[in-house]
């Protein structure tokens, strides 16, 4: 063990945050440069291994199964997306959305049109930017704030980027945890609805609050199209439900799309075929953060710090609902600094699993407050990608938009810690007292 060792980690934090800060965009600062200065210091950590050892311990590492894995899945799930919006589904799905919801329920139905989007895509960011300019629209005419309207589309966003089947932290906490996407789906259910329920009422009372009285928005048509379109989503959702590896549930999509949007879209095969090429590249950096993460961490785990980690944490546990607090806690802080969620999984999970093996906690419970960790802080940073990306379309109809007014108006990830806190509590109450805290 080795408390040294973990240098490499403090390194990424502070060359990324600094950076960052001083660039005021944490995103003009590229991740994939913060981890390569981070593997450069790991390589002179342990001076009694050679050079070509430790970059074999790298290169080790960056291959691993589950890394492998991730990266098959991230490179289906991007070409996936890319097709499904080239098919022009996404614009289908929200024209529905905006046909089925009244004026009065407008706030609320873009939280639940956010939601069932992102489910359904596996994107927080895409649907951001796919709604949010279409629901900038409505802040005029009926009078709604844009800072309320951003703040319902980021809640939505974020509720089903947690639970999304084809959602890269959906695959990076079950991956890293080593369970089933059904199972792990599930249990963040019990604690991802109530959350939203409670949302879903606050947005409707503010948004009829707002509303002003004898303003109607024009309606859009729908048509038989439209339903078409959206059904490689429904057909994802529904066979990564019945437990279908995610690989096959994927290429299934992929292929039902691609079909759907040459019949109906604009699509034609030779376009299908390129749409799906530039998605898979499109996930090129998620799939390079993942393979430099994962090289990272083996350097660390055999100079020691992982060990060093894994025990100063497990001092402070006690039993499972200590193990859970403390994967909440430890998650959310890595993503603190590194403002992307998928990130933070892919680096604390496999502590995480470490722990949850010592001390008997349920492995499917853990893959589910990593990532609702990661959803809270990602929900609420101002300097996160999704917040980024919903002020910078609220400053076109409200030039002093700000990322935290829009935190201010994002209740669903506040909502959803309190329910994870909630859930781990009720959940050790009910086993009697049989587990330790």
């Amino acid at each position: 063990m080795n408390a040294l060792a973990l240098i490499p980690f403090a390194i990424f934090a502070v060359f990324y945050v600094t950076l960052g800060v001083a660039a005021k965009d944490f995103y003009r600062v590229p991740m994939t440069v913060a981890f390569l200065v981070a593997i450069a210091s790991a390589l002179f950590l342990r001076r009694d291994r050679k050079f070509s050892e430790k970059i074999e311990s790298l290169a080790k590492g960056m291959g691993e199964p589950d890394i492998m894995l991730m990266c098959l899945i991230f490179i289906l799930a991007g070409a996936f997306a890319a097709v499904a919006k080239a098919s022009t589904a996404v614009d289908s799905a929200v024209v529905i959305a905006r046909w089925i919801i009244p004026d009065n329920f407008m706030v609320a139905g873009l939280f639940l049109v956010s939601s069932l989007i992102s489910l359904a895509v596996g994107t927080s960011c895409g649907t951001i930017a796919a709604v949010a300019p279409i629901a900038m629209g409505f802040a005029g005419p009926l009078g709604l704030s844009p800072a309320l309207l951003s703040g319902a589309i980021v809640s939505g966003a974020m509720f089903g980027d947690n639970l999304s089947m084809i959602s890269d932290t959906t695959i990076a906490a079950t991956r890293t945890q080593g369970v089933n996407m059904r199972d792990k789906f599930i249990a963040n259910v019990a604690l991802a609805v109530p959350a939203a329920l409670v949302t879903l009422f606050i947005y409707l009372a503010a948004g009829s609050s707002q509303l002003d009285a004898g303003t109607v928005a024009a309606g859009t048509g729908v048509s038989f199209r439209d339903f078409v379109l959206v059904l490689p989503y429904v057909l994802v959702l529904l066979l990564a439900l019945t437990g279908l590896n995610v690989v096959v549930v994927l290429l299934i999509g992929t292929l039902s799309s691609a079909v759907l949007g040459v019949a109906f879209g604009p699509l034609d095969f030779l376009g299908a075929l390129e749409t799906a090429g530039k998605g898979t590249l499109g996930m090129s950096e998620t799939l390079t953060i993942a393979l430099l993460s994962g090289g990272l961490f083996n350097l660390v785990r055999e100079a020691g710090g992982i060990a060093w980690l894994t025990n100063a944490i497990a001092g402070k546990v006690k039993g499972p609902k200590s193990c859970e607090l403390g994967a909440f806690f430890l998650t959310g802080l890595v993503n603190l600094f590194t403002a992307n969620n998928t990130v933070a999984i892919v680096i604390a999970g496999p502590v995480v699993r470490e722990l949850g093996a010592r001390f008997k906690a349920d492995p499917v419970r853990l893959a589910g407050i990593i990532d609702i960790a990661g959803c809270f802080v990602q929900g609420i940073i101002p300097y996160g990608a999704q917040i980024l990306i919903a002020a910078g379309i609220a400053r076109s109809v409200e030039a002093d938009s700000s990322g935290m007014s829009l935190v201010a108006c994002t209740y669903y990830p506040f909502l959803l810690a309190v329910s994870a806190f909630i859930g781990i509590v009720l959940s050790h109450l009910r086993s009697g007292g049989k587990q330790a805290s």
